[in-house]
């Protein structure tokens, strides 16, 4: 812990419960409620005229912790096929806007159904659906996504044979016209299909995007209990994207999301040389795996069990054990990795952040090279939303694009047309 008296700047806070732990009726009204009206995460893609009923159905079933998944995930089901159904229907109509929109919004029902992680056979069906809707909407966009299987050619350990990442590459693109490359690393729960909501703003300014799952989560072929696995992955990830002719080698940049925040620390370490920059959002490093923070947070500001699902995501089924080795197993700094040279790295996050420490980033200047960090006082979580403008602004810079943050951050939707 950085905070005098080896504790954590939030220590007084790691007693409370917050109140929309009591049930998922208290988690909609105070929580999600709002962005969901708004398209805000995790709500990506969404519309609250789609999620009040199925809401309706939650809260009418009395559900709250210890969830039930498969009873919670089977209440999105309907909705969800409903508007899989009008989407086929309007693609088969000629009307694409109308069809990539419906598809888009039945992912984001399949994704709250398998949140905050597939822990169940009726989630997993949810993450599949998902996928599918995804693509089929993501793909009739104006600046179409791709799902490209990049093979995993250095996997050992348990590790599986193929990344898939969604990708856009610019029309323009070219050997003789290469553009920059946007390396998105998702979260805990937030995975390429919602995560691909950043592609049409850098889509705009001629930059391609690759947005890929972190190991424990989505598709990623990476060992979850193995910590070294996500330097094979990205050794392997690193190799394909030096095949493709229409990105310039020397603009590759990284930007990781909550969870996806700490493998953007050590992949701006281990693969210094592959990229320009780095920024790190609301990750963690090292105190995000103490026992008495890991003992706090299933009642803090995440919506379910964070502490669970970070047990289920590096690959552990008892909670006790997790508990005890993550610390040692999985800290950036018990491996050395923080001691190594890194890439210009971009440290932000908001300085009450209750699901990973502030801590870890005050840890993570004292160790190696200087680093850039950027705290928004006062705010939770990935300090949104003005840590979005911070980051924009700094990448632009760093790209040397022209870019206008109140554009790009106007080309992520929130509003349903249809």
């Amino acid at each position: 812990m950085a905070a005098p008296g080896n504790k954590f700047f939030i220590q007084e806070k790691l007693k409370q419960t917050a109140p929309h732990h009591e049930s998922f009726k208290a988690l909609w009204e105070t929580k999600w409620k709002q962005p969901c009206e708004m398209g805000l995460y995790p709500f990506m893609y969404g519309a609250a005229v789609d999620f009040q009923p199925v809401v309706d159905t939650i809260i009418a079933k009395g559900l709250k912790r210890p969830y039930d998944w498969d009873e919670y995930a089977h209440c999105f089901f309907p909705k969800a096929e409903e508007l899989v159904a009008r989407a086929k229907a309007a693609e088969g109509e000629g009307n694409l806007e109308k069809a990539s929109e419906l598809y888009l919004r039945g992912s984001a029902l399949y994704r709250i159904a398998r949140f905050p992680a597939p822990r169940s056979k009726k989630q997993l069906q949810a993450w599949e659906k998902g996928k599918e809707a995804a693509i089929k909407g993501l793909g009739l966009e104006r600046y179409p996504t791709v799902q490209v299987e990049i093979p995993h050619v250095h996997a050992a350990n348990g590790d599986g044979p193929v990344l898939p990442g969604y990708y856009h590459l610019p029309a323009e693109a070219s050997s003789s016209n290469r553009v920059p490359l946007v390396i998105i690393f998702t979260g805990l729960d937030g995975y390429r299909t919602e995560l691909s909501v950043w592609k049409n703003g850098w889509a705009q300014l001629g930059c391609a995007t690759l947005i890929v799952e972190i190991p424990g989560t989505g598709d990623n072929p990476g060992a979850p209990t193995d910590p070294s696995s996500p330097d094979r992955v990205w050794t392997s990830m690193f190799d394909w994207v030096a095949k493709q002719e229409g990105i310039d080698q020397g603009r590759i940049i990284n930007w990781g999301y909550s969870t996806g925040g700490y493998y953007s620390i050590r992949v701006a370490h281990t693969h210094a040389d592959k990229l320009k920059g780095v920024v790190a959002l609301g990750g963690g490093a090292h105190h995000m795996f103490d026992p008495e923070w890991l003992d706090a947070v299933d009642n803090l500001e995440y919506p379910f069990d964070l502490a669970h699902t970070l047990c289920h995501k590096f690959g552990y089924t008892d909670f006790e054990q997790f508990k005890k080795e993550a610390q040692d197993k999985f800290s950036l700094l018990s491996a050395g990795v923080l001691d190594q040279p890194c890439t210009r790295l971009l440290l932000v996050n908001g300085t009450e952040d209750e699901i990973f420490p502030i801590d870890d980033y005050y840890l993570c200047l004292l160790h190696g090279g200087p680093k850039e960090a950027r705290f928004i006082p006062e705010t939770k979580h990935m300090g949104e939303p003005e840590s979005f403008f911070i980051i924009l602004k700094w990448l632009f810079k760093l790209l040397d694009i022209k870019g206008d943050v109140r554009q790009f951050m106007s080309t992520i939707p929130s509003r349903p047309k249809y």
